[in-house]
């Protein structure tokens, strides 16, 4: 089974800076395209970041774009979120996916095959 399993989060001020870890298992990892989502109390799910097996495909929400960062670690079986300028509206609990086909984009929940536990990321302001 896939096991998923994120870490780094906190509270920090905003426009501070967090890095999050994802460590993944039971997959074939640098085949599957790997993303991040991020939900907030009282609202959907919402797609983060994704990244393509060797790096070079990256997709990032316009929300984000510019300030985060998303990477990957074939070696370590790790996929990682650096997240710069930190704004209160993205406090959320973020969550590493692999999606249902290795081929595809986890570009939103239903494309999603396997999710993380979350980690929640604090922004005061």
């Amino acid at each position: 089974q896939v096991q998923l399993v994120e870490s780094g989060g906190g509270l920090v001020q905003a426009g501070g800076s967090l890095r999050l870890s994802c460590a993944a298992s039971g997959l074939t990892f640098r085949t599957y395209i790997m993303g991040w989502f991020r939900q907030a109390p009282g609202k959907e799910r919402e797609f983060v970041a994704a990244i393509g097996w060797n790096s070079i495909l990256t997709v990032y929400a316009d929300s984000v774009k510019g300030r985060f960062t998303i990477s990957r670690d074939n070696a370590k079986n790790q996929v990682y979120l650096q997240m710069n300028s930190l704004k209160p509206e993205d406090t959320a609990v973020y969550f590493c996916a692999a999606p249902h086909v290795q081929t595809t984009i986890p570009r939103s929940p239903p494309m999603v095959g396997s999710w993380g536990q979350g980690t929640q990321v604090t922004v005061s302001s």
